[in-house]
């Protein structure tokens, strides 16, 4: 998951940083500078992962119909 990513993701589903960093357990303020390209940890982009998944599909680069990164809304059936 890169810094975009993160940010769509969280725009798609409608979470704020604070609501977000709540259901992650890590700080609204690290998901402020990952957002921005700060360094994480991988524990951390894990959680937010996890978080965000339930929700979202992560693309690749290149699984796009722009051919960039991107994230789509789950399916009931995903």
């Amino acid at each position: 998951m890169k810094a975009v990513q993160l940010k769509m993701a969280r725009a798609a589903v409608g979470l704020g940083v604070r609501e977000l960093a709540r259901l992650a357990g890590v700080t609204a303020n690290t998901i402020t500078r990952i957002e921005n390209g700060a360094d994480a940890k991988q524990s951390t982009l894990e959680a937010l992962r996890k978080v965000l998944e339930t929700h979202v599909i992560f693309l690749a680069d290149g699984e796009t119909t722009t051919g960039g990164l991107g994230v789509r809304l789950r399916n009931p059936s995903d």
